[in-house]
């Protein structure tokens, strides 16, 4: 550090990373394991706390004594010192082993202002930190066997591929559901999560909201389901609501009748899974959601993405947030443990010649389906049951159909129409999408006369605008 750094540093003023201090105080650990906590930040020796600089002696004594202090912090503190001038600077990493302590307790950072943490305050930082993990931790109230379900063991246990006639409570311990404790066998929170009679006496919160909507919100809602009978039971449940309320259509492949589902079914499956394997179950307020739409299908887990985790690495990397639920979802092969299931659902997702999936997170972590045109399509021509919603007449109201009325807007390729899209396949494109916007007298040809013209664009008409102006509903 130079001493312009330093000018700059006493003109800025104490903040979280910055602290004046006019001698090695007592509370000198504090800040250093508050910093530590936080974002990290420099301490200022020798300095007042109107910024003016009264001097600090250097020696080679201090610099040891600063040193160990930070050493011993649990777990140690990483500081740089430096000389600058008359004021000795000493620089703090961000520890990545937080939280941590000093013989005072635990602090961190609140603006310019070291704030000792409360009970709850602790608590909250080791489950942000990942220090305590919900699937891991023992749950004292539940009672073996007064509250285990034999037959949801029994059933999880005729998936899991174990052979022989083991002890159920020797399974149960080797797959970490539980665990011996003063001569009893206490279970982990992930156990009575999926082997526990009445799962919502002990976590309110587990349980899936199923909904089905009139509409494209929730202004009206046919139908709604609360479903928690167990991990497991509710993945199956939630599913066979989804089947139920959804269409499906079909085609002729040779002299086969292939069934069409509305939606990706196994994306769907695979996006549940996840929410329940992936959501905070910290937040007790807050449960999963499934929600049909007439346009759309909506899976929402509360807590957002697991820390480390950004919306441009799905597909690419995994954190489990809750590595024993996953395990003992993988044991029965409801999931794979590659850390592949954004990739599953986009995949699964085209080759059903649907819209690619859409994933948000706004303290919620959803991910966003859309049908088949195809399927759309046929719906149209068949009555529907009197309790089945009203289908939008075609194409559906997607993003991608409103991205794609936008591009033709002022005349495009067939190319860049089928990107904006967001289709692969030329063929079903052009079948399910392009000929129908011109049948229905959506888009136009702007040379008509030649149809195979390399030199062929597509424009709106004006129903087309219209349509594109009330944001693609054109029901």
């Amino acid at each position: 550090m130079k001493r312009l750094d330093l000018d700059i540093l006493l003109q800025e003023g104490e903040g979280t990373m910055l602290e004046y201090k006019e001698n090695l105080s007592s509370s000198f650990t504090r800040e250093l394991v508050a910093m530590a906590n936080t974002a990290g930040g420099k301490i200022l020796l020798g300095v007042r706390d109107d910024g003016t600089v009264k001097g600090f002696p250097d020696s080679n004594e201090q610099r040891a004594r600063i040193q160990d202090i930070a050493r011993n912090c649990d777990p140690p503190v990483k500081v740089l010192v430096q000389r600058v001038g008359e004021v000795t600077v000493v620089t703090v990493r961000e520890s990545n082993a937080k939280p941590v302590q000093c013989s005072d307790g635990f602090f961190w950072r609140q603006g310019a202002v070291t704030q000792k943490l409360s009970r709850d305050e602790i608590r909250d930082f080791f489950r942000n930190e990942g220090g305590i993990r919900f699937d891991l931790s023992l749950c004292p109230k539940f009672r073996y066997p007064q509250d285990f379900d034999r037959v949801k063991y029994d059933a999880w246990f005729r998936l899991s591929g174990i052979t022989g006639r083991p002890r159920t409570e020797d399974v149960l311990v080797n797959i970490e559901a539980a665990e011996h404790a003063g001569g009893r066998l206490v279970f982990r929170n992930a156990g009575v999560l999926f082997f526990a009679r009445n799962v919502r006496r002990f976590f309110n919160q587990a349980y899936i909201t199923c909904l089905l909507a009139k509409g494209a919100d929730k202004v009206h809602v046919l139908d709604r389901k609360d479903f928690d009978g167990g991990i497991v039971a509710d993945i199956e449940d939630a599913m066979r609501f989804i089947e139920r309320n959804t269409r499906t259509a079909w085609r002729i492949e040779g002299l086969r009748r292939e069934d069409i589902p509305e939606y990706p079914m196994k994306a769907l499956r695979e996006a549940i899974t996840n929410a329940v394997m992936h959501r905070d179950w910290f937040m007790e307020g807050a449960n999963i959601f499934v929600e049909i739409y007439t346009d759309r299908i909506e899976i929402s887990s509360p807590g957002g993405l697991p820390k480390g985790m950004k919306l441009s690495d799905l597909g690419r990397k995994s954190i489990r947030r809750n590595a024993l639920i996953a395990d003992l979802l993988h044991r029965i092969t409801f999931i794979e443990k590659a850390g592949t299931g954004i990739k599953r659902m986009r995949e699964e997702a085209h080759d059903q010649r649907c819209p690619e999936p859409i994933f948000e997170e706004n303290g919620f972590f959803t991910a966003i389906f859309y049908p088949n045109p195809e399927v759309r399509a046929q719906a149209e021509t068949r009555p529907e049951p009197s309790t089945a919603q009203v289908p939008p007449k075609y194409p559906p109201s997607t993003p991608q159909v409103v991205a794609m009325l936008a591009r033709a807007k002022n005349g495009a390729t067939r190319d860049e129409l089928q990107k904006a899209a967001g289709l692969r396949d030329r063929k079903h494109f052009r079948e399910s999408l392009l000929d129908r916007f011109i049948q229905e007298g959506i888009l136009e040809m702007t040379i008509p006369e030649k149809p195979r013209s390399s030199k062929q664009r597509y424009r709106l008409t004006q129903k087309g605008r219209s349509i594109l102006e009330s944001g693609g509903d054109h029901s």
